[in-house]
């Protein structure tokens, strides 16, 4: 759970109380299917603006670049090496993007998502996450991130209540 006056904010103390720290810097690597396709040019927009570079696949480095945004096309997995996997295990990416769609994604997402998790990439699997995280890393980059127990917030809560009612 991740409680803050930001809603990316809230989802990147989400993401780290999942266990996953969302980069501040470095490099993305984004895979849609192609029903997102036309809309991922937004979400790239939004992380090559925080400074982020952005690699995909051959198909959405070409969503990414129709709309106007750098994106360097990297291989899957069956397409040669080094791919994405590789890229992961050697640690060149900071964030996966992989919104998978049917059977013919199912061994690319498998391979990729097995890859972040194990050498803990955090890995982001729709579009609506996608842009929250932007949001929360750019919410991080501008504010920091402050930590604060369940019981504090209630009692601040409890607190503003008591006041507001005393001024009634």
């Amino acid at each position: 759970m991740g409680i803050s006056a930001s809603y990316g904010l809230a989802f990147a103390k989400a993401q780290l109380a999942a266990g996953q720290r969302l980069p501040r810097k470095g490099t993305v690597f984004l895979s849609v299917n192609d029903r997102d396709k036309r809309h991922v040019g937004s979400v790239g927009k939004e992380l090559a603006a925080l400074g982020f570079r952005l690699l995909a696949t051959r198909g959405t480095a070409a969503a990414l670049q129709g709309a106007g945004i750098e994106a360097e096309a990297v291989f899957k997995v069956n397409e040669g090496r080094p791919n994405i996997v590789d890229l992961v295990k050697t640690g060149k990416i900071d964030l996966v993007i992989n919104t998978p769609l049917g059977r013919e994604s199912f061994y690319d997402e498998k391979s990729i998502r097995r890859a972040a998790i194990r050498y803990n990439i955090p890995c982001i699997t729709t579009l609506a996450a996608a842009h929250a995280a932007a949001r929360g890393i750019a919410a991080m980059l501008e504010q920091g991130i402050e930590v604060a127990a369940l019981q504090d917030l209630h009692r601040g809560q409890m607190a503003a209540s008591g006041s507001a009612a005393q001024g009634d």
